[in-house]
């Protein structure tokens, strides 16, 4: 009677509330665990595995630390929460309606699964993709909802979010920017001689046969800049890179080796390098564009694109965007890697030197790299030996500029390569590559302005070529196969001090002779072994070329100095008058509204013209692109893209356009020459 009075009543009812409700936690648990488990073989994993191996990414936007750590936890849970958030959404619902709103959110990630897989392992794109996925996915929630064993697999496969997270931290080469282990680096030892100011200026993807005229020199009419700078240092004119790729080629310039393996382009991982074999002596000042391999203890980046987490996840959004797309995307991904103007930096330009009438100098902040204008501020003599140091994106991809300085804008995803396109490819790198030369034109007039120029050891190069050549575009071992002229052979000039007349040297360079050629003129002892040779050495007696698409793995590339490729045809018709011709036909211009209100003196014009016409236009017709009267431009008809275009045309020459409003006609040339006027909308 005691313990009856002392114990309270068991409630009986409440033990099965109990047990039911702690069975629906575990199965929202459960269910989340698929969730998570497929958002990670969705987005997960193939966003690290990407941005793992793309270690100048993160590079070029400065990411800190701690943005790449918000990142990769954006990338990790943000997917699981908002599919968590919907199923959540059926919970007052009931039981069943909650399982059938998981089923779907399985079946939608599955589907989503399925079009990357795909994509990969089946010739299958576009719609054709889509019903084959939708078919698999319908199937996989079938099955996810009838038997157990599915859900079982989703359930361990859970974890695979924190594996991918793990690779990525611990094992990709992207590690080394977020986890970097130390700076190390070995001083080199100064010797007796003079240590004079090094000015160094690497530029990206220039192959030296875009800077040749007919007779194999510079083109002087078209690069005036580069010819006066071949004028006055010594040509090695049989120079190539040992890589078309930067985040191998240039380690191996500032290092003196051979790539040998697949690490990141910072200095953890080639601790070792031009920057710290002249730190000990020299004040560095550097601009890197997509490499760190300057440390933080020797200088500091004076210049950074935009950065921080914001531009982080809008360009990975872009990235998951393709990835999961069912077609191939056609953007190059280092297309992001756009130099920011100074104007878009905050920075003032240089002061300008208005020789040229022709240059937009009036907008020069408008359309001037801001880190380029930050180099050029730097050079200024000094008490102390300098290394000024740039990698300047030019004229690389995305190009934006024409040879006046003045910028415009195209489509991200137009094709580089295929009839017609590579042409336009290849025209739009000569018209960047001629505002190149003004910014090469510039920093020679300031060394000279600084008194600079007489006493500095002045290097000019790039680090690797590219392909125009129809159906081997690119970079990749294709093009080296075939067009390896345009890929390995890259401009290379050296200013000694005090040198004043131009010489050519055609011995077998390659760019792992770059570091020891710097290191005798300054009279440094590098304490590494490098594989590179000075160009104050005899020249090496072999004749082939080493060069790495892939980090040790050499292939022999063979030939000399290459030959100018064909001049680009300028069709008669170009700066022709178009009088009053008869209408006949139509065409669509994208961005016919930009001819509205030209504004020249903003720095901007509309000189990219894209669009298509009527599918029964045949592919091969000529389009006549008038500005204000006057022919800028012939192009072809091409079979459309991805976007539906059949044509685009660059129009280069400045003289074309006028301030305010602009007539933009397309004219169809016929066999025999005549124009048709067509109908834009």
């Amino acid at each position: 009677m005691a313990e009856d009075t002392l114990t309270p009543p068991r409630d009986r009812a409440a033990v099965p509330d109990r047990r039911e409700h702690r069975a629906r936690w575990r199965a929202e648990a459960a269910r989340l665990a698929e969730l998570a488990a497929l958002t990670g073989l969705v987005v997960t994993q193939p966003l690290l595995d990407v941005l793992g191996r793309s270690p100048d990414f993160f590079l070029f936007h400065r990411a800190s630390r701690a943005d790449v750590l918000l990142l990769v936890a954006l990338i990790t849970l943000a997917p699981t929460v908002l599919f968590a958030l919907l199923g959540a959404l059926a919970l007052p619902a009931g039981r069943r309606t909650r399982a059938a709103v998981h089923t779907a959110l399985v079946g939608l990630l599955l589907a989503a699964l399925a079009v990357q897989v795909g994509r990969h392992l089946t010739p299958l794109r576009g719609v054709p993709l889509l019903v084959v996925a939708g078919a698999a996915a319908a199937a996989g929630a079938a099955a996810h909802r009838r038997w157990r064993a599915p859900r079982r697999v989703l359930r361990v496969a859970a974890a695979g979010p924190l594996v991918f997270v793990g690779l990525f931290l611990f094992a990709s080469p992207a590690s080394a920017v977020v986890l970097p282990r130390g700076e190390g680096g070995a001083a080199g030892v100064a010797g007796a001689g003079a240590h004079p100011p090094v000015v160094m200026i690497v530029l990206d993807e220039l192959p030296l046969v875009s800077l040749l005229g007919p007779d194999g020199r510079i083109d002087a009419a078209r690069y005036p800049n580069f010819a006066a700078l071949a004028g006055g240092s010594t040509w090695y004119r049989n120079a190539t890179g040992v890589s078309g790729w930067t985040p191998y080629a240039l380690p191996a310039m500032l290092t003196g080796r051979y790539p040998e393996r697949g690490a990141a382009p910072h200095y953890s991982q080639y601790p070792d390098n031009l920057f710290t074999a002249l730190g000990g002596l020299y004040r560095i000042k550097a601009e890197e564009s997509i490499t760190r391999l300057c440390p933080p203890s020797r200088c500091e980046q004076a210049t950074t694109p935009e950065q921080g987490l914001g531009v982080l996840v809008r360009e990975s959004g872009r990235l998951l965007g393709r990835i999961a797309a069912p077609v191939d995307s056609r953007i190059d991904p280092e297309d992001s890697y756009r130099e920011r103007t100074a104007a878009e930096a905050g920075l003032d330009a240089a002061e300008p030197v208005p020789d040229d009438p022709k240059f937009r100098w009036d907008t020069l902040d408008d359309n001037q790299p801001a880190r380029f204008t930050s180099f050029l501020a730097g050079l200024r003599p000094d008490a102390r030996p300098t290394l000024h140091f740039l990698h300047l994106l030019m004229p690389h991809s995305p190009w934006a500029y024409l040879p006046s300085g003045a910028h415009y804008a195209a489509p991200d995803d137009l094709p580089n390569d295929g009839p017609g396109w590579v042409d336009l490819a290849r025209a739009r790198h000569l018209a960047q590559l001629g505002y190149t030369d003004r910014l090469i034109g510039e920093t020679l007039r300031t060394l000279r302005a600084t008194g600079l120029y007489d006493k500095a050891l002045v290097v000019v190069t790039a680090d690797h070529g590219v392909s125009f050549r129809r159906d081997w575009q690119g970079r990749g071992m294709d093009a080296i196969n075939h067009a390896a002229n345009e890929v390995a052979w890259v401009p290379t000039f050296v200013k000694e001090p005090g040198q004043r007349a131009g010489r050519v040297d055609d011995r077998n360079w390659e760019h792992v002779d770059l570091l020891p050629t710097i290191a005798d003129e300054t009279h440094m002892r590098v304490p590494w072994r490098m594989d590179g040779r000075s160009a104050k050495a005899a020249p090496r007696e072999r004749a082939g070329k080493r060069f790495y698409d892939r980090p040790g793995q050499p292939v022999t590339i063979t030939g000399g100095v290459p030959a100018a490729l064909p001049p680009v045809p300028v069709d008669p018709l170009v700066g022709t008058r178009a009088g009053d011709v008869p209408a006949g036909g139509s065409a669509t211009v994208a961005n016919r509204d930009a001819f509205d209100a030209v504004d020249p003196a903003g720095g901007g014009l509309p000189a990219l013209v894209w669009g298509t016409v009527p599918h029964d236009v045949p592919d091969g017709t000529r389009l006549a692109v008038v500005v204000n009267g006057t022919v800028g431009a012939v192009v072809p008809v091409v079979p459309p893209d991805a976007g539906g275009r059949r044509f685009a045309a660059l129009l280069a020459d400045d003289r074309l356009f006028a301030a305010g409003a602009n007539r933009l006609d397309l004219y169809r040339v016929g066999d025999d020459g005549t124009l048709r006027r067509l109908t834009l909308s």
